[in-house]
This record gives structure tokens, sequence and C-alpha cells, in this order.
């Protein structure tokens, strides 16, 4: 590692720029959110495609972020910080450029090798720019920097989607990411550890076709059946990929996943309460837009602006959690956070077409609220029970696991509405082909009613998706119950001297080897 006796008087600009890399990292699930019923009417993509325009980047992430970490440090992480940003401004570039469904996925999985290319290096190189004194507070801006991303996605991609096209929502990562490329190349020195573990290339290689046959089955289960041949084998294929993977990290010297760790029972149920809150963010996130464009009939704009009532929840009760745990202990506030979840995820529930926004309004406060109160003691909680020397190796696999947690949510929790709106939807009357278009998604549903002249179509479609919004929000709300019950029968109360953890929601930046 480089040090240097007196600060290099750039480290704040090279900060800034990190910053804004992260902050394009942080905001880019949100706006692509937001963009995705405007880009299912422009490709005509269907429920299924548009959760894979969302989990394709999902899955790339949660596969390669710890061997791209162990690659930065093993082969200079400036030098692999360049390349990740680089690798996401093509990708980002080649979304912008796509003309159908397919570009788009791919362009997204392509960012999301680079997205785990820099999300674990870019707190990696800070120590090579700051002084111990000066560090802390660096780490706290990249953070936040990576966190403010939450109520600023929603809003620019709203803007963007208001006076441009949908491509827009990529382009905006190119200044972002050249920037963050000029910085690195001009501002950071070169940092690596060669003593740090090899890259399993066979563990890299499970991770990422176990994850992607899962979500891939339960992606096609609601067009298939769920006893289809192809989700039955599919599977099969991930329980066995997946199973293989836990043997194998629990065989070899130095896991790239620590498996171990899941056997504390305080480590297990708290990343279990943390994974749970990402599963239902991320399928949140993704349900969301499309009833507030589709249904309530509000701009892309609007609709950003209308999901800071959830943003603002979430932030407000992760600045407060530390304080309340150290006053009521981790226990009770993962509970009461996860109590606060289900209530509001099955007040949600309740939702009707005639409800309007203010109801939802009340109900996405209440489950930010519950969303911070549980995430933020959960991950510090978990971290707290892991003695220092395993500190990194923990922090590796709690990042690991919520990243699935979001990528299952986005799957399932899509699927799972999917269903229930086909099941529902009305097409009496339509031509067959028309009526499988409409079957597709809300939006193609409007596009049909549009030009079929069809308010009774435009009504069912709504009804539908209100009611398949609200089959989500129950599987919600009974797996926070359960986990709420969990953690209060299970988990230790408050852990003294547990660490305080940056409220970093957006993105994982654990950095398991600093």
């Amino acid at each position: 590692m480089v040090t240097t006796a007196s600060p290099d008087p750039r480290r704040w600009w090279a900060l800034a720029a990190l910053v804004a890399s992260m902050l394009t990292l942080g905001f880019d699930m949100t706006i692509l959110n937001v963009a995705l019923p405007t880009m299912a009417r422009d490709l005509g993509a269907s429920t299924g495609e548009q959760q894979w325009m969302a989990d394709s980047y999902v899955v790339v992430f949660a596969a390669l972020m710890l061997p791209a970490g162990l690659l930065g440090d093993r082969f200079g992480r400036r030098r692999m910080l360049i390349t990740g940003l680089g690798v996401f401004l093509a990708g980002s570039l080649a979304g912008a450029l796509a003309d159908g469904v397919t570009g788009v996925v791919a362009a997204r999985a392509v960012m999301g090798v680079g997205a785990a290319l820099v999300t674990p290096l870019a707190l990696s190189v800070l120590p090579s720019l700051f002084a111990p004194d000066e560090r802390t507070k660096a780490v706290g801006i990249v953070s936040a920097g990576s966190t403010l991303g939450l109520p600023l996605g929603p809003i620019i991609g709203g803007w963007l989607l208001d006076h441009y096209w949908w491509g827009s929502v990529f382009l905006i990562n190119l200044p972002m990411a050249a920037i963050g490329i000029a910085a690195c190349v001009l501002l950071l020195p070169e940092t690596s550890d060669p003593a740090s573990p090899r890259v399993d290339t066979a563990s890299t290689a499970l991770t990422a076709t176990g994850l992607g046959a899962l979500i891939y089955a339960i992606i096609e289960a609601p067009t298939r059946g769920w006893t289809d041949p192809l989700v039955l084998a599919l599977s099969g294929a991930a329980v066995v990929l997946i199973a293989a993977l836990v043997l194998r990290e629990r065989r070899v010297a130095r896991p790239m996943l620590d498996m171990s760790l899941l056997g504390r029972h305080g480590f297990l149920l708290n990343a279990l309460a943390a994974t749970l809150v990402m599963f239902v963010l991320s399928g949140l996130m993704f349900v969301l837009p499309p009833y507030l464009q589709a249904v309530l009939g509000h701009d892309t704009l609007g609709t950003g602006v209308r999901l800071l009532p959830l943003m603002g929840g979430l932030l407000v009760a992760a600045r407060a959690a530390q304080p309340a745990v150290a006053r009521f202990g981790s226990r009770a506030v993962v509970s009461a956070g996860l109590v606060v979840l289900a209530f509001a995820t099955l007040l949600g529930s309740r939702t009707t077409v005639d409800s309007g926004y203010g109801f939802t309004a009340l109900w996405l406060a209440v489950a930010g609220t519950g969303f911070g109160f549980s995430i933020v003691p959960a991950m510090s909680g978990a971290l707290a029970t892991l003695p220092a020397d395993r500190a990194g190796s923990g922090s590796g696999l709690l990042m690991t696991l919520r990243q699935v947690g979001g990528a299952i949510g986005i799957a399932l929790l899509g699927s799972l509405l999917a269903s229930a709106y086909r099941d529902r939807l009305d097409v009496g009357g339509l031509p067959a082909d028309a009526a499988d278009t409409a079957g597709e998604s809300v939006v193609a549903a409007h596009v049909i009613a549009g030009r079929a002249g069809s308010t009774d179509l435009v009504a069912s479609a709504n009804s539908a998706y209100v009611h398949g919004m609200g089959v989500a929000m129950l599987v919600c709300g009974a797996a926070a119950l359960v986990a709420a019950l969990l953690a209060a029968a299970f988990l230790p109360g408050t852990v003294h001297g547990a660490r305080p953890l940056a409220p970093d929601l957006a993105a994982p930046k654990a950095d398991a080897r600093q």
C-alpha cells in the first residue's frame, strides 16, 4: 500500500471523481425502474423481458463482485477500477444504442461486469489517498454519494424521459464514468496486494450459472407454467449448481465465499433479515413505476417524484437506526423494523384502482421507515458477530447475499404479479394476437386499448395490475412478518462493541481486502 508523508493536495478532487462514479452506480437501478414502462411501450417488452432488463445487471453483479475485487488486489486496484469504469461506460453506450430487448439485456449485463469491478475497489483505493485521520470522513463521503442515488435516480430518470428518448437514461452515465476514468488516470496511485487469494474461476462459474438458472426459471414460470419441463430442469440445475458451490467453498483452504460463517446464528439471522429487505425493496421498485404511470396516469418525472416517500422514509430511518440500537438493542430494532415493513406491505396490498396516490404515499413512507430500521442494524449486527480476522470475508458474503436477494425479489415478485395480472385480465372480444400482447404487461394493454378505442380493456388492465401488485405485497408482508418473528425469537440483543455501519443502501461497497 502506498502512503505519502505529505497528503496529495489533489486527493479531494480524486474523491469527488470517485463519488461521481459511485453516484452513477447508485442511481442506475432506480433510474432504470422509472424507465421500464416507457421501454416496455417503445420496445414492446413483456413483463418477463422487463424483469431481465433489471435482473441481468444484478445477477452479473452478484456473481462477479468478489472475484472482481480479488482481481484488483492482485493486478492493481487503479488499473481494475479504470477497467471497470470503462466497461460500465461501454455497456451504457451499448444500452443507449440498442434497438431491441435483447440488446438492452446484454448491455445491462456488461454494465453489471463494470459495476462489479468498481464497487469493491472504490473504497480500497482510499487508504492510498488519505491518512487515517481523514479516511473515515472520506469513506463516509463515498458511501453518501451512492446512497444519494436512491432519491436522485427516479427524479433524474423521470426528467430525462420527459424530454428525451429512453436511451438517455444510459447516456447520462457516460460523462460521469469518463470523469471517473480521467481522475483515476491522473490522480490515483497504483496499489495491489500480491498475497491476496487467487480468483476461483470454478466458484465464480458456479455462482453465475446457479443464480442465472434460478432467476431464469422464476421469470419463465408464469408464461410456461411451474410444471413445464424447462422450468423444472432449470430449477433442478440451480439447486445442483448452488449445492456444488456450497460444498466447494466449504472445502477449499481460502474460500471466496466463506459459507462457514452461516453457522453463526447471529450472522445468519441478521444476513437473512438484510437479504429479505433487499428482496422486498427491489421487488417494490420493479412493480411500482407501472402502477404510478399506467394505472394512475402520471408522467415519468411525476413517477420519480412520487417514489420519494419511500426513499425519504428509508434515509431518515437509516440515520436514526444506530441511536435506536444503542438504546433498545439490535434485536428490538431489527424486529420492529420488519414488523413496520410487514404492516406497510400488507397495507399496500389493500390498494385499489380508486385508492389514489395519497394512500400509496402513506404506505410507501411507512415501508421506507421499516426498510431503514431493519437493514442498517441487521448489517451492522451481522458484522459485529465476527472476529476481526473474518470481517472481510463476512462483509463480502453479506453483500453478495444482498444482491442475490434483490435479484430474486425482482424475479419472484415480478413473476407473481405477471401471473396474477394475466389471470385477471379480461381480453374478451380481442383478436388472439392482440389478446396475447395485452397479457404481456399493463403498458402493452394500454397500447392495444388505444388502438382499439376500448375503455373496458383499460379498466380491466388497471384492475388486473393492481390485483397482481396486491398479491406481490401480500407475499412481501408474510415474508417480513416471518422474518420479524425469527429475529425477535433468536437474534442476540445489543452486541457490545458493534461497529456502526454507514447506511450504504443503494449498492454494496464491502471492501474485504483493505
